[in-house]
């Protein structure tokens, strides 16, 4: 981060959470060669058992799948609307804003983000497109919100620590099954075996386990592509413009790997194997079509604390 400006206490806040420490953080090398190693006999394992077909692993996949199976094997008929679309503009905004030159306001960002996205060929860019004036004023009002908690929580960035937005990483590079991950933010760059980048992911809505999870993929990932794995992982929540941070351990690599390999092994029981999905009750209940007529469903939706999860 740059150390020019003046801070204010958020800035500062931030800045404390996703420095580096002054004792240098290495794993040992083996470590990734053992994590690799591990997940490219499992997925050849996984492979054969598809019988042909493919698979992409996201963290919406694995999320999907560990929350409840019965609503990862519906299909997806989800509608846009002004609050479901604030995290996508925002985050378009924000990506804007870390490579603009000068001193955007966060209004002229968040034009710019939608004029962008009402240009992609894509469901998404065809429903930003042909907005209402109503419905286009408040999905701006959203994410103007947002954009401004990001500047002003946020430090101002020094190009030294190399920020990429959007940064997207595979593994393996090839195979009928691929660990995909798409990175909001990563600070800092690899110098030898030395862990020095971080991972920021954007959210809305509240705390989750859910989002320390989609970090931990992110990191998994990363590990394997570079064979160095990153220091810190920040979820940082645009609603309250702070963020939750998490050290980067072996534990928590070793934690990942098996989370992703049993999402992996459900995935092909229920796509390929006939497996009978089971029902767990959560924040997807919401929205699930499957709510009407699931008794934990219905369970959950009248007696739980049911909040809207980026």
């Amino acid at each position: 981060m740059a150390d020019g400006p003046t801070l204010n206490p958020a800035q500062l806040r931030t800045l404390d959470l996703l420095r580096r420490s002054a004792d240098p953080l290495v794993f040992d090398p083996e470590l990734v060669v053992e994590l690799r190693e591990t997940m490219l006999e499992a997925l050849a394992h996984f492979a054969d058992r598809l019988d042909g077909d493919t698979l992409f692993v996201t963290k919406h996949t694995l999320a999907s799948v560990h929350g409840c199976e019965a609503n990862f094997m519906v299909p997806d008929d989800f509608a846009w609307s002004p609050a479901a679309a604030r995290g996508q503009v925002a985050h378009k905004a924000i990506q804007l804003m870390l490579n603009w030159r000068g001193e955007p306001t966060p209004r002229a960002l968040v034009d710019d983000a939608l004029a962008r996205l009402a240009d992609g060929d894509d469901h998404f860019g065809r429903w930003i497109a042909g907005l209402s004036p109503g419905d286009e004023a408040e999905l701006r009002g959203f994410a103007v919100e947002r954009v401004t908690n990001f500047s002003e929580a946020f430090p101002p960035l020094d190009w030294r620590s190399n920020p990429k937005t959007e940064a997207a990483a595979q593994f393996p590079v090839d195979g009928p099954i691929l660990l995909r991950a798409r990175v909001d933010l990563t600070l800092g760059k690899i110098e030898g075996q030395e862990s020095r980048r971080v991972i920021v992911d954007l959210k809305t809505g509240r705390v989750t386990p859910r989002h320390r999870e989609d970090l931990r993929f992110y990191a998994l990932v990363e590990s394997l592509v570079w064979h160095v794995p990153p220091r810190k992982l920040a979820t940082f929540y645009l609603d309250s413009a702070e963020p939750m941070v998490e050290e980067v351990t072996e534990g928590v690599l070793r934690a990942a790997v098996q989370r992703t390999l049993d999402g992996i092994h459900r995935i092909v029981q229920l796509r390929r194997e006939g497996h009978q999905p089971g029902r767990r009750a959560g924040p997807t209940c919401r929205w699930c079509q499957l709510a009407s007529d699931c008794a934990e469903g219905r369970q959950y939706l009248d007696g739980g604390d049911v909040d809207e999860v980026e």
